[in-house]
């Protein structure tokens, strides 16, 4: 018995609107379903990559916000691969988004960022 893979990453929002348009149009990920569930009075967008179910994201009434700074236990950031990471980052600040300066990772010496969504869910790009 073995995992077969990752399947997706729920990820919950304060402002739907502005968190939609960040994952479809600054990230680019593709809607595959949007529901309004009412008795929550809660939106669940899952989102796809290259065809790969990848992220739920939910709207909650009134979500605490999420520690950051300093780190807390529990997940860290998630990562795309890209191909071209200075695309990206150009892509990144023509939409208004700061990501930090291209890092060198020291083991595979491939370039990497963080940046932030709007809620501060650190996302990092990694070049393949």
């Amino acid at each position: 018995m073995n995992l077969k893979k990752l399947h997706h990453v729920a990820i919950i929002c304060s402002d739907y609107k502005k968190s939609k348009a960040f994952y479809t149009e600054i990230l680019r990920l593709k809607i595959e379903q949007e529901i309004f569930r009412e008795k929550r009075n809660s939106y669940k967008l899952d989102l796809s990559l290259n065809g790969e179910y990848l992220i739920e994201l939910f709207s909650f009434p009134n979500p605490p916000n999420r520690p950051s700074y300093p780190e807390a236990t529990g997940l860290r950031h998630i990562a795309f691969g890209v191909n071209n990471l200075d695309s990206w980052v150009k892509h990144l600040q023509s939409k208004g988004v700061k990501a930090e300066p291209v890092r060198i990772d020291e083991f595979t010496e491939k370039k990497f960022t963080f940046f932030n969504d709007p809620d501060n869910l650190p996302i990092e790009l990694y070049e393949l």
